[in-house]
């Protein structure tokens, strides 16, 4: 979540000693995320929207205008297009979603480390076979705070799959949870492989977290654009994850360097972040 105890407060003790760690168990259950997404849900919560946008300075000028019956409503609010213009040159590599952004080089074993963890790419798919296409790849992993815009949509034209669930716990996806835990491999989480027309096959990953209602897809396999919805979260800090095939694309170079300081970079949906390879 962008808001909330610092790192050294609650979640540093949550996350980094024993005690925290024993307290932490049922806070990170399902069970919990499901009963605040149905109050979420319900109308009771829309009093906490308008002190929700103010703690936030959420600029609501950007979203088109409608009545929320409920917070989760707001939460999925619909931006405005002209607030979120798409880059639409072939070749260019665009966000699909609101986010920080950090980029990780997958080594040719289809594992990747962050803040100490060592993902591999078999275990954050559930096993899929196809996992393996990935290594020597890219992982793009773009952080949704609570004040981002919570659709997200796709990177280019193409065509897909079924999406497929895994269950899971909901860790928070603050930096300070990925110091001492696993927590995409950990969390509930949703893949669909994109066959897209500039990037190769293109898995992308929807990771909840603490307090995440749902992850809703759109169903079905078939066709998509460039910049159509693919789905949304309900309330709480998210994740979008692509794992793009290795010579699929070049990333901005600014963003390998602020990643390797420590750092997120933060975009949003639409913009560029890097370009296609030409053969």
């Amino acid at each position: 979540m962008a808001r909330g105890p610092s790192d050294t407060g609650l979640l540093g003790f949550l996350y980094g000693t024993a005690p925290g760690r024993l307290l932490l168990r049922p806070l990170t259950a399902r069970w919990l995320s499901r009963l605040a997404g149905r109050f979420m849900d319900g109308g009771l919560s829309k009093p906490l929207i308008a002190p929700f946008i103010r703690k936030n300075g959420i600029e609501m000028g950007d979203y088109l205008p409608e009545e929320y019956g409920s917070f989760n409503a707001f939460f999925t609010r619909r931006i405005r297009p002209e607030a979120r213009p798409l880059d639409c040159a072939p070749d260019h590599l665009m966000a699909p979603c609101d986010g920080r952004l950090s980029v990780y080089a997958i080594d040719e074993n289809s594992v990747f480390t962050i803040k100490h963890s060592r993902y591999d790419v078999a275990a954050l798919l559930g096993g899929d076979e196809r996992a393996k296409q990935y290594g020597g790849g890219t992982a793009l992993v773009f952080r949704l705070c609570v004040d981002d815009y919570h659709r997200y949509h796709y990177l280019d034209d193409g065509t897909k799959g079924d999406s497929h669930f895994i269950p899971g716990v909901l860790h928070t996806v603050r930096p300070v949870a990925l110091e001492h835990t696993e927590v995409f491999i950990q969390n509930c989480r949703e893949y669909t492989f994109l066959h897209t027309a500039h990037f190769g096959t293109v898995a992308q990953i929807e990771i909840g977290a603490l307090l995440v209602g749902k992850i809703s897809n759109n169903p079905g396999a078939g066709a998509f654009k460039r910049g159509e919805e693919k789905g949304k979260f309900l309330y709480g800090g998210s994740t979008v994850v692509l794992l793009l095939p290795p010579g699929a694309a070049r990333i901005d170079s600014c963003y390998w360097q602020a990643t390797a300081r420590g750092q997120e970079v933060r975009v949003r949906l639409g913009q560029c972040i890097g370009s296609a390879r030409k053969e």
